[in-house]
């Protein structure tokens, strides 16, 4: 797969807790896997033990090659998945342990089941298949449907002769050939679906960190070509300048301090232009920041609400929440699983009050307080503002509170809702 993660499913208890969705997805879908391939020893001798008698020898033969045949399978279904995913380039010493116990495991329960002393075709077919099925599954994440449709095949062919071997007749042998088919078609489908899944699940993760990036690298562009455009022709004009006030300063001509004066004007010219640009890059506004959160939470796949945002704020109370939106939504996409986040901004008692939560927080993430949020603290305090945060196991909430100007009145609009929607 294209785009490999670079991360595993959770281990352990306290693995789950830090992990992320997908780490947590991919866990639960693996371990579902290996305990469905976990059955076949005892699929396979329920079939045997409840049809006929068999001896005990043939049958501790038979329970010691079902177990490592299992066991090879759950390897090498790691293997495969992990080669799907891009997380390792072969699985090639894996799939020849599986080839050599699934012949060995089809020859020992044919073996087993033909020795038995009133054998039974259709009990012996479906036993001898269970390995190839278990081991079609364990391939599954190396083929595309198609070859894993085909190589099913193999499955009822062998259960067909066993049966046929066994002292079945051709119509007794047609009923574990249907049914093989059924079975490993069915499951292998399945293995197939939950595989595609896991991938599915972390190319997601990735195609949002790759927007997220490009996000940040189209900013500095962005950036960059303002810088550009201030500095390249007032230097150019500078330059220009210069080499004149030089050529007139060499012929001892007295325009030449006019012209040093006229590069000093335009270089103070610049200096005021670059820091209107860099103001206007730095600069806050609330309710661009709040129409940005909106759009950026939904391209992220959270649902959205957002109440309030027609107040009208003083200056600087309104530049300081704008930077405590921009602040968490950004903490919200990078170190939440979030699916819901709610943005409340309010007035009463002379100051504005800016609530955001979330759910699905980390917990890794909520151990630790970021340099972020003690940086909004120090912005906030300026303006005699206060920063709260609350957190648990799962909901994240940052309350803001900046008392407004002295002498000026917030203005507002009955405030509404405005609920996101799930892209």
């Amino acid at each position: 797969m294209n785009g490999a993660p670079t991360t595993t499913g959770a281990t352990g208890l306290a693995g789950w807790s830090r992990a992320s969705n997908p780490q947590r997805f991919e866990t639960y879908n693996r371990w579902t896997l290996y305990v469905i391939l976990a059955c076949e020893p005892l699929i396979a001798l329920g079939l045997l033990t409840g049809a006929t008698e068999y001896t005990g020898a043939g049958a501790l033969a038979f329970a010691l090659v079902s177990v490592a045949h299992c066991a090879a399978a759950i390897v090498t279904t790691r293997a495969t998945l992990e080669v799907y995913l891009g997380r390792a380039v072969s699985a090639r010493r894996e799939l020849w342990f599986l080839t050599v116990t699934t012949i060995v495991a089809v020859v020992v329960s044919f073996a087993w089941a033909a020795g038995a002393r009133n054998p039974e075709p259709i009990v012996v077919g479906n036993v001898a298949a269970i390995a190839p099925v278990v081991a079609i599954l364990a391939l599954s994440p190396l083929l595309t449907v198609g070859k894993l449709m085909l190589a099913t095949l193999a499955a009822p062919v062998i259960a067909g002769l066993a049966a046929l071997i066994a002292g079945g007749s051709p119509v007794q042998a047609t009923v574990p050939v249907i049914t093989t088919t059924l079975i490993a078609a069915g499951s292998a489908l399945s293995f197939r679906v939950s595989v595609w899944m896991i991938g599915v699940v972390w190319e997601q993760e990735q195609r949002r960190a790759v927007d997220a990036r490009l996000a940040v690298a189209e900013e500095r562009l962005r950036f960059s070509r303002d810088l550009h455009d201030v500095f390249g022709r007032t230097l150019s004009t500078v330059a220009v300048k210069s080499e004149l006030a030089a050529e007139l300063a060499r012929r001892g001509d007295d325009r030449a301090p006019e012209q040093m004066l006229e590069v000093r004007r335009i270089a103070q010219d610049a200096l005021r232009e670059v820091r209107a640009v860099v103001d206007g890059y730095r600069a806050a506004d609330l309710p661009t920041e709040l129409a940005g959160a909106r759009e950026i939470l939904r391209s992220a796949g959270v649902e959205v609400l957002v109440a309030g945002e027609d107040l009208v704020l003083p200056p600087r109370a309104q530049e300081a929440l704008a930077w405590v939106v921009r602040e968490a939504v950004t903490n919200v996409v990078r170190h939440a699983d979030a699916h819901r986040c709610v943005i409340e901004l309010r007035t009463a008692a002379g100051a504005a009050t800016l609530s955001i939560s979330n759910d699905g927080a980390r917990l890794a993430a909520a151990a630790r307080t970021g340099s972020g949020l003690n940086g909004l603290r120090e912005r906030l305090a300026t303006v005699g503002g206060t920063l709260e945060v609350q957190r648990d196991q799962t909901q994240f909430a940052l309350t803001a509170v900046v008392p407004l100007d002295t002498g000026t009145v917030a203005s507002a609009v009955t405030p509404e809702p405005t609920p996101g929607v799930t892209t």
